[in-house]
């Protein structure tokens, strides 16, 4: 790993059709300023993430942190990106700490993590191409799709506690989405959460108790984890999500740099699966690459790692401070409510975007019955109870999507009435939950 970046240019200018390379940089204050910026990119959906599902936001931005300095260096300094919160996790961590508590969660994240580095390593030695058979993009899309719709019930759930303020939040999140370009464009969902956040004042609604006991300088509280085989099964499918989410951010950044990154596929997938397993170890939350800093990268057209070691352990400072995680905790169920509308909604749609992005063809019954079965199972939460063990709808859906894919088109190929030459498979290039 070289942790030594060439100076780019003259360190202060950018031509008009150069980038910043992984391996460059531009001059520190330049970049430690783009490194600040990509805190504020992460910094709305890291926190959501625990927001929604009850975690510790000291504890998950303390991971966060440690998280992206492990894929720096696993990756060989080579690839830049932050690892933030995964979206992916909300609806398994939702059911596993409702039936086992919060360290039954946590439990499934080292699980799911362990699981993601072991890809890791098969992928780094063998290829990713099985991937590209196993999850072909309808798959892949319906996947993604039935996590984001499978939460809207929980969306509802925070929005009809706080009606008003949920209101205000979504409707300033769509309004400065269409109003502003650029960066303020892309952090809507966090200029959303402030409005909302003040609406949420002036209406009394903030209890800001534990943020006045808290202290200013301190460790994040840690959660041991505990292990459930009943709601280990619920955590499988999202390890699914992740190893597209990272395949598609290590094509993301060869097509922005012109660079051949195909090598560091595998060690992305092992970086983020050990950084969601430390996250496991002590309470965070899952992690996955994050689209909101590819926008950061492409506006700025700066993609130095040494941007994302700034951010890292800017994060790190903002981690060891419980009275700022005590602030972000006093977050109201309205302004949750109203964000989490359309952040749910948006992975379902994410799930859409990869069907067009690879041309899905819907002609072809094999992909209409898989993605129309599945897509029902996650969205009704179809429950299946044996003994302990119990799989309900992202499970269910998931292995529905895979199953009837594959058996569907065996058999069309052994009949030879399969329609698959207008569907190519590939996995989604730069496709990620993140992408708010």
């Amino acid at each position: 790993m070289n942790l030594g970046w060439t100076v780019h240019g003259d360190g202060k200018t950018i031509g008009a059709t150069s980038v910043v390379a992984p391996g460059e940089r531009l001059a520190w204050p330049l970049t430690i300023g783009i490194g600040l910026q990509h805190i504020v990119a992460m910094f709305g959906a890291t926190f959501l993430v625990p927001l929604l599902t009850g975690f510790s936001p000291a504890t998950t931005l303390f991971f966060s942190a440690i998280g992206t300095i492990l894929f720096l260096v696993i990756t060989g300094n080579r690839l830049p990106s932050y690892l933030g919160s995964s979206f992916a996790f909300i609806a398994p961590i939702g059911a596993a700490t409702a039936s086992g508590g919060q360290s039954a969660a946590v439990g499934g994240i080292f699980v799911a993590g362990l699981t993601l580095a072991l890809v890791g390593v098969i992928v780094h030695f063998a290829g990713a191409k099985w991937i590209n058979a196993i999850m072909p993009p309808i798959v892949t899309g319906t996947i993604v799709a039935l996590i984001g719709f499978n939460l809207a019930p929980a969306a509802w759930d925070n929005f009809q506690k706080a009606p008003v303020t949920a209101t205000v939040t979504l409707t300033a999140i769509i309004l400065i989405t269409v109003f502003f370009r650029g960066i303020i464009g892309r952090l809507a969902i966090l200029l959303g959460v402030v409005v909302g956040y003040v609406t949420a004042m002036l209406r009394d609604e903030i209890d800001f108790t534990d943020f006045k006991a808290a202290s200013w300088v301190g460790f994040p509280e840690f959660v041991t984890p505990t292990f459930h085989v009943s709601v280990l099964g619920l955590f499988i499918p999202v390890v699914l999500v992740l190893i597209a989410e990272n395949v598609g951010h290590v094509k993301s950044v060869a097509a922005m740099t012109g660079q051949n990154l195909d090598d560091l596929a595998g060690r992305a997938l092992l970086a983020d699966g050990i950084a969601t397993t430390f996250a496991g170890v002590g309470g965070g939350s899952g992690t996955t690459t994050y689209a909101e800093n590819i926008g950061v990268m492409a506006a700025t057209r700066v993609y130095s790692t040494a941007a994302y070691w700034v951010a890292a352990f800017g994060a790190l400072v903002l981690s060891m401070s419980p009275k700022f995680g005590a602030l972000i905790a006093t977050v109201p169920v309205g302004v949750l409510g109203g964000a989490a509308t359309l952040l749910y909604g948006m992975i379902g749609m994410l799930g859409a975007r990869i069907w067009v992005q690879n041309k899905v063809n819907f002609s072809d019954p094999v992909n209409l019955t898989t993605a129309a079965i599945s897509l029902v199972v996650g969205i009704a939460n179809f429950t299946w109870v044996i003994g302990d063990l119990t799989f309900e709808g992202i499970a269910l859906g998931t292995a529905t999507a895979l199953v009837v894919y594959h058996l569907m088109r065996a058999i069309a190929r052994w009949r030879g009435t399969s329609q698959e030459a207008a569907s190519p498979a590939s996995v989604p290039d730069g496709t990620e939950l993140e992408t708010v």
